[in-house]
């Protein structure tokens, strides 16, 4: 680790609050002074091992069951494709991406409602919300139907994440914390392997309305788990930012409309170009109203803090790369090399075995050789298996392909929790609700660009016989290699940012980047200022 760069975060810098450094409040007070929602050590809710348990397998089994719907859509594709929808590929596309669209941009503002009314309230109302929307799914009857079960899924998952990030926390004890981020982010990629394991086994002998079927009893039995488990968390003071929010996610919409209907409009068509430019618009619109705002949904000088800009960023290329295999994976298995669903999924299951693997030793690298290490190596791995992957054609035998997917696995076994953790580390413990929510909108934001990117290049090279099995192997392999290439290119430059941002030392110990500070005059700002 060079000289610039700051130690590796470990539970020795933290008080009872996810933060570095005991950070301060925006009153003054110490955030390790016991912070609201963070129980004081010794209490109940962190003291006994065996009570915590049951708390981290319950977080874990929640996001990984909402992670768990995006990969398992993947395997859906060709029945839905076959159904009476009949779906074009830019609808398929909207169909796999709604759920994740509105997962993401909702997020943020989800965690501002876990602080504001409780955590364990939101998760159990994320519970019902999820299941009403793969219940909704499951009956529909045309496409805006099951697109509108899609929106309440993602909606539900919204609540549901963040809310189990800060439940998680507040049961764990300061010095158990980073194994517990690392178990919290592990199932989220583990998930994506459930998801593909899962559906494999649904899809192999039910139509694809099985597939929702089966998440409504799961929603069921995790909201009863989580009511006799999970500890109430004291509510925080936090104030809604509803016109923040809605920029966000407009935005998010806009961007994904350009790149999903670009080829079937016409990239030069205003349909298209209108979509984009009101994206910057929209974002230009939420930097400033955050800049204005006393209370932001989130405060863009957040960014000028360089491991949470860097975690971000990282998160999302991460996520974006992963899910690029995920949307093309499940096809090329089915398309290419003639797998049946069951098959395909069960190709995939290694991947997650060699994901928990890597993540176990994951922090422990970060301690040794830094963040930067760490994250930039396991990115630059992610990159590496998507290219070897770019090479693999319908003559490639499984245990070729499968060391492929290994190496991506590995990557983000290694990249996740460190970025993971430089982000919740990084927010004052007041706010560690924005702290996973915007964890989480990083992660679901890379999730949906990566599948609409790719989904995107299918369609553009091979046509509207994409996934409707009039395109050749051949022509769908090419496809698939440049669409991977494209991915790789993505998180190899990224990479470098991520590893740049890292590197840069953090704010000095005891300062809460969201505190107000006072001008030369003496007044108080009333919007947050990073140093």
């Amino acid at each position: 680790m060079t000289s610039s760069a700051p130690p590796p975060p470990t539970d020795r810098t933290r008080s009872a609050g996810p933060s570095t450094a005991a950070p301060q409040t925006a009153d003054g007070r110490a955030a390790g002074g016991r912070a609201a929602g963070t129980p004081a050590s010794g209490s109940a809710a962190a003291g006994s091992s065996a009570g915590r348990r049951p708390v981290t397998i319950a977080m874990c089994a929640c996001v990984l069951v909402a992670q768990s719907l995006v990969a398992a859509m993947n395997l859906a594709i060709p029945k839905i494709t076959a159904s009476g929808l009949h779906p074009t590929p830019s609808q398929l596309l909207w169909i796999v991406d709604t759920y994740v669209l509105v997962f993401a941009g909702l997020l943020i503002p989800a965690g501002a409602l876990g602080d504001r009314y409780g955590r364990k309230g939101i998760l159990l109302t994320g519970l019902g919300v999820f299941g009403a929307g793969a219940l909704l799914s499951a009956l529909a009857p045309g496409l805006p139907v099951l697109l509108a079960g899609r929106a309440v899924s993602g909606a539900g998952a919204a609540l549901l994440v963040p809310a189990t990030m800060s439940v998680l926390l507040y049961a764990t004890p300061p010095d158990r914390r980073a194994s517990a981020v690392a178990a919290w982010s592990a199932a989220l990629g583990v998930g994506g392997m459930a998801g593909n394991a899962g559906g494999a086994l649904i899809l192999q002998y039910l139509p694809w309305q099985g597939l929702f079927w089966a998440y409504v009893p799961l929603a069921l039995v995790l909201f009863a788990w989580v009511a006799r488990s999970a500890p109430r968390v004291p509510r925080q003071t936090a104030t809604l930012d509803l016109p923040g929010s809605a920029l966000l996610a407009l935005a998010s919409v806009a961007l994904l409309f350009g790149i999903i209907e670009g080829p079937g409009l016409g990239w030069a068509s205003p349909r298209v170009i209108g979509a984009f430019a009101l994206t910057l618009a929209l974002l230009a619109g939420f930097v400033r109203h955050g800049l204005r705002a006393a209370h932001p949904v989130l405060d863009p000088r957040l960014f000028r803090l360089p491991r949470l800009r860097g975690g971000s960023i990282g998160i999302t290329v991460a996520f974006f790369g992963m899910f690029a295999l995920f949307y093309v994976n499940a096809q090329f298995l089915q398309y290419v090399k003639g797998y049946s669903p069951l098959q395909t999924g069960f190709a995939n299951v290694p991947m997650a075995f060699g994901m928990m693997a890597v993540t176990k030793y994951g922090m422990s690298l970060a301690r040794r050789i830094g963040e930067p290490g760490t994250a930039g190596t396991g990115l630059a791995l992610i990159a590496g298996g998507l290219l070897l992957l770019s090479t693999a054609d319908a003559t490639t035998p499984y245990l070729l392909y499968l060391a492929f997917l290994l190496v991506l696995s590995t990557g983000a076994g290694l990249a996740m929790p460190t970025l993971a953790h430089a982000i919740v580390t990084s927010v004052p413990a007041h706010r560690s609700g924005m702290g996973s929510g915007l964890q989480g909108a990083a992660r679901e934001l890379g999730a949906a660009l990566g599948i609409a990117v790719v989904g995107t290049v299918l369609s553009v090279r091979i046509g509207s016989g994409a996934g409707h099995g009039a395109a050749t192997a051949g022509a769908f392999t090419d496809a698939a290699a440049l669409g991977y290439r494209i991915a790789a290119g993505v998180v190899l430059v990224a990479s470098v940012v991520v590893m740049s941002a890292l590197r840069t030392r953090t704010h000095p110990t005891g300062t809460d980047p969201t505190a107000p500070r006072r001008h030369r005059s003496g007044t108080r700002s009333e919007v947050r200022s990073a140093p």
